[in-house]
């Protein structure tokens, strides 16, 4: 038997966003601070 450290840091075994969960994994491509799109596709019940 030999002793396993419970408590390593290493890698995660499966990373928290996959690159397929991005807008460039679907083929956008926009910055995190570029709102305007959000402003433009508003619903319209929003007044």
């Amino acid at each position: 038997m030999r002793p396993v450290d419970l408590f390593d840091e290493g890698l995660p075994v499966l990373p928290d966003q996959t690159s397929d969960d991005t807008d460039l994994g679907w083929g956008d491509w926009r910055s995190d601070s570029d709102v305007s799109h959000l402003l433009e596709e508003r619903p319209p019940h929003w007044g």
